[in-house]
Order: C-alpha cells, then structure tokens, then sequence
C-alpha cells in the first residue's frame, strides 16, 4: 500500500463501544462534557434549535464557566436553523464559533462543499463519533414513534489524537486564529483494539477506496446500514461479485420514513438487478434509517459517510474503523433486529410494484443523473 494511501494508520490498543439511538448516545456525550477539564472539540453538520440544542449548549456553557476551552466547528448550511439567540448564548458564554464554507449567494460550485462530519472531542482522551445531528430529530424523549435510528461509537485510546488532528486541520482554514492545544498522545489500553480514522475530502476518497477494497475482499458477510443509497458502478459490481464469492449480502435501507423522498427513489432503481444476483435489500419500516454502518467480515466502520455518489463527491466526511469482537457482535445484534423490522424484497414482488412507482423511480434517477453530470462537469473545470 501507499504510504499516502490514507492519512492515518491502523492503530493498537483502542477501547470502542457501540451507542445506539439518541435515549443512549445523548446522556453519554452530554455527561462527558460535563465532566471535561481541558477541552472540547466539537464538529457537527446539522444544529437546529430545539430542545436538544439547549441541552448541549447549556453543557457547553457551563464547561466555559469551569475554564474549558471549548471549540465548535459548524457547518454553515447545516447551522441555518440555529437561531440568532442560541448563536448568541454560544459566543456570550465564551465558546468559540467558527462556520465551515460560509454559503455565498451567487457561488454555485463553491456552495456544495459542506461538513457532513460529526465528532465530539474531550480532553484527548475521548471521542464520539458517527453519524447525528444536534436535533430534535434524534430525541426519543418528544415523538419515540419518529425519532431518527442512529449510531455513534465511543473512542478511547489512541486513534483520538488522529480525530484531534482530523479537526484542527479542518478548522484551521476557517478560523482566524490557530488552536493552540497541544496533539494529545494517548497511551495504548490494555487489551485494546485496531482501529483506524478514515477520511474523505474533495481530493481524498478515503471511506470509499477502503469500502471498496472490504467488499472486495470478503467472504462471509457484508451487511451495510446507510440512510442515502445511491452507488457508484465499481460499488455496486462489488456487491455482486461478492454474492457470487458466497458472502451474505445485504442492504438495510430507509423505508417509507425519510427525510428525503427523491433521494430515496433515486437509489431504488438499483434494486432489480441487484436483487437478481442475490443482494438482499432490507427497507426499515419503524422509523427514518439514518445509521450509517457497515460490516465486512471482521471489519467494522461507523461514522458520518453514507454510500451515495453525491456524499463522496462534495461532502467532508470520516469514519471510525473498528476491528473488535465485541463492538462486531453488538453491532451484528443490532443489525439482526433492525432485519426483524424491515421489509425485505424479493426480486418476484420487485418486479412486481405498480406503475406509478416505476415511473418516479425513474423520473428521479434522471434527476439525479443529470445534477451530477453538471455538478461533476463545474467541479472538473474549477478542481477540488
């Protein structure tokens, strides 16, 4: 392999565990920034104020008030429901505020970039990554029935110190002033795992090359949770390979319950032929499936990157890859019971759907087809 293959090594000695679900990933992330002492790194996407939004912005204020250095790294599309008053509270409480890729009337090209990442940082010396948003979405509390199926995962050891980089490098270029805190070198843990931070950038397609080389290469299992399915060709000829391999297949995808109906449609005319060559396709019928996951063999990576053509292209992302026997087995678990509530497809009853779904299926596909022929057209002729 390269050396500049990836930006960052598998590392030993990590300790990982799996959060499923705002009821159990909220109370642990909100606890530890109470309880931080030096400093809070915080990137996120998606900030609407809300009920969760206050919770965390009280934490952050009361973590100032100890003395915390405490760092949030917004996206600016993603913050456009953050209200002025909760923008306010942040800076009067002394949090620093910085915006990635400000939205600029007028600048078409430059406007699709944004910072899909999610990552909580504390003190390094631990790490809450994966795929929320800082929503009532997520909140079980209000509508159990509605909340959106997420996960993140809890990170100790030394891959924090790959995620404090992955975040100054990318504040770096919006803030005026640098971080100023020192890399954190954590110490391996005892009977800790592998574990490696992949990222993906405009000129760095890391999630999807080792996605790629996984599915490539497995022989058991390929189980894949993503909210947004619209794969590149060489991604979806890999999951038929891998079929014919032996491996167990499978796509557990949003239902009827999404935030995006036209994207949803989109990705469903790949369903037939892959349906054909045995991929089993699982739609998730509870709630909006907004995890993203995915298991090759005893590979495991959890993060903000789903599998969508559009999601590799322009959007910042990262994911925590994980090589554990017990954060596998929780996650298999997870999987297995999100099976148990999905609707699965057979090629006969796929064939089989009304007209009517047909035909939006394909008038949203050659929507899609041609918004990234022009987007991919305005992005050859600008670069990266």
């Amino acid at each position: 392999m390269k050396a500049r293959t990836y930006r960052y090594p598998w590392r030993d000695g990590n300790r990982f565990r799996l959060l499923v679900d705002g009821a159990h990933f909220f109370p642990v992330m909100l606890q530890a920034i109470d309880e931080s002492r030096q400093y809070i790194l915080f990137e996120m996407y998606l900030m609407e104020s809300g009920q969760i939004a206050s919770r965390f912005i009280d934490a952050l204020s009361r973590a100032t008030e100890r003395g915390v250095r405490t760092h949030l790294l917004l996206d600016h599309y993603g913050a456009g429901e953050l209200s002025r008053h909760d923008r306010r509270r942040l800076i009067q409480a002394g949090v620093e505020l910085v915006y990635y890729n400000p939205v600029s009337y007028g600048r078409f090209h430059g406007n699709l970039f944004r910072d899909h990442r999610k990552l909580l940082l504390i003190d390094g010396r631990l790490a809450y990554v994966g795929g929320t948003g800082i929503t009532d979405d997520f909140d079980p509390s209000r509508h159990p029935e509605l909340s959106w199926h997420e996960t993140m995962v809890e990170v100790q050891g030394p891959c924090v110190a790959d995620w404090h980089n992955l975040f100054e490098k990318n504040r770096e270029r919006w803030a005026s002033t640098p971080l100023g805190i020192q890399l954190p070198v954590p110490e391996p843990l005892p009977a800790g795992r592998p574990g490696r931070v992949v990222m993906n950038a405009p000129a760095r397609a890391e999630v999807k090359r080792s996605l790629l080389k996984r599915i490539r290469g497995a022989r058991q299992r390929v189980w894949i949770a993503t909210a947004y399915f619209i794969p590149s060709r060489k991604i979806r000829r890999a999951l038929r390979r891998a079929v014919a391999r032996g491996a167990d297949v499978r796509l557990l995808l949003p239902g009827p319950l999404t935030d995006l109906p036209p994207v949803r449609h989109a990705g469903r005319r790949y369903y037939g032929r892959l349906l054909r060559h045995g991929v089993r396709i699982f739609e998730y019928q509870p709630r909006f499936l907004h995890a993203k996951v995915l298991m090759c063999d005893e590979w495991v990576s959890i993060g903000s990157s789903n599998v969508d053509r559009w999601n590799f292209s322009w959007n910042l992302e990262a994911n925590q890859e994980i090589d554990d026997p017990e954060l596998r087995g929780a996650a298999g678990a997870m999987f297995e019971r999100d099976f148990q509530e999905s609707y699965e497809y057979s090629c006969e009853g796929w064939f089989a759907r009304p007209w009517y779904r047909r035909w939006r299926e394909w008038f949203w596909g050659i929507i899609e087809q041609w918004m990234e022929r022009r987007t991919q057209q305005r992005r050859n002729r600008h670069g990266p």
